[in-house]
């Protein structure tokens, strides 16, 4: 049996949307990219109301390693994808090393 050992790296992407939308979009990147990810439900709550949404994994995965900064790119640019097929406003892409929240929303764009 092979054994390869990769250093460990996730991102995880948040976004609200339809479950079967995500998978739609998530299944349209990684063919396009060569990628694969993983897609769960996830029910946001917060004050004053909740959303259905799902989290987007994605792993350096040892079969196919890849360095931080390639992974974060390739969670980056499926947020995106995210945010516009699923007609959301943002997302939060959680990875290791950091997180940043993404959005669109008029009020939060600076001049």
């Amino acid at each position: 049996m092979k054994r390869v050992e990769a250093a460990t790296y996730t991102a995880t992407i948040f976004v609200g949307g339809d479950l079967a939308k995500a998978k739609a979009a998530c299944r349209a990147f990684c063919d396009e990219v060569g990628l694969c990810v993983t897609v769960e439900p996830t029910d946001y709550i917060y004050t004053g109301g909740n959303t259905e949404g799902v989290s987007v994994g994605l792993i350096n995965y040892g079969r196919f390693p890849a360095e931080p900064a390639a992974i974060f790119a390739h969670a980056e640019a499926l947020a995106l994808k995210l945010i516009d097929g699923l007609g959301q406003e943002s997302a939060s892409i959680v990875a290791t090393d950091r997180t940043i929240w993404l959005s669109n929303r008029r009020e939060d764009q600076t001049a």
